[in-house]
């Protein structure tokens, strides 16, 4: 897999696929206050930076997909909007997140490196090819109902409005009810339409709803599930970072704790040198 070429994709500073080694996009799966974030993103940079990895900074302004309406959704557009900004131009950090709806998009793209679109919306042609327009970078999320060939479609709609800067995720596979898996073809698959593939290694843990009001998940396989989807080729790893987990206001069950990326960062460097 590593063999295939895929376009390069710029975000910031930073260039992804082509012949670049790999990246690290992590963060918070949701921005959970302005300090703690700027914090996490301080301590992100330093681990990576001694890894010797590029680092794209993720957060969500708002989780609009949350399983109940009582759940944190974070501090909205402009105020999450503002911390990005702050935290890429203060630490020169690509930034990275979702938008959800039409009227965010103008804005999002005035601020981020990278504009994600959710797994729910990646069929959502309009909303797609707006995201497009801006020229910025786009990060599709594969839906855990698609199949990975079906990407394709995908890419049609974002180069129609003539942008090559893309991304594609996988995010595991709906396996049942509250379960996901991770067909390691797919990460073959969508490298084959020509772009760079990022590999969802947290998401892809998660078990949607599995508690009920919120999901769950089962953070035990997010290092060997990374090592398979690097060492089969992919061009970045995505991750949601905390600092504790268990006290995480959104995805905490699958999110890794931040004590332990530095030695993650090493086996997946190791698995990333012998891929191919």
């Amino acid at each position: 897999m590593s063999k295939i070429k895929t376009r390069q994709v710029e975000a910031g500073n930073i260039k992804i696929g082509g012949e670049n080694p790999l990246i690290l996009i992590a963060g918070p799966c949701v921005i959970e206050g302005e300090r703690d974030t700027f914090v996490m993103a301080e301590k992100l940079k330093e681990i990576a930076h001694g890894a010797n990895v590029p680092l794209i900074f993720k957060a969500s302004y708002d989780k609009a997909n949350r399983t109940s309406v009582n759940s944190y959704r974070g501090p909205g557009l402009k105020a999450g909007l503002e911390i990005l900004s702050c935290i890429k131009e203060e630490l020169e950090l690509p930034v990275l997140s979702d938008v959800h709806r039409f009227e965010e998009i103008g804005p999002a793209s005035e601020v981020l490196d990278i504009i994600q679109i959710p797994a729910f919306l990646c069929r959502q042609t309009d909303f797609l090819i707006e995201a497009a327009r801006t020229g910025k970078a786009v990060n599709i999320k594969k839906g855990q109902f698609l199949a990975p060939e079906d990407m394709r479609f995908v890419v049609e709609k974002i180069t129609y409005a003539d942008n090559h800067n893309l991304l594609l995720t996988e995010r595991g596979t709906t396996f049942g009810y509250n379960n996901l898996v991770v067909d390691m073809r797919s990460l073959v698959i969508m490298r084959e339409l020509g772009y760079p593939v990022v590999f969802d290694a947290t998401h892809s843990v998660q078990l949607p709803g599995g508690q009920g009001s919120a999901s769950g998940g089962d953070r035990r396989f997010v290092e060997p599930l990374a090592r398979a989807a690097v060492a089969a080729g992919v061009d970045a790893v995505f991750l949601e970072i905390h600092e504790n987990p268990d006290e995480a206001l959104c995805d905490g069950p699958n999110s890794l704790k931040l004590s332990e990326l530095g030695d993650f960062i090493k086996q997946i460097v190791h698995y990333s040198k012998t891929a191919g």
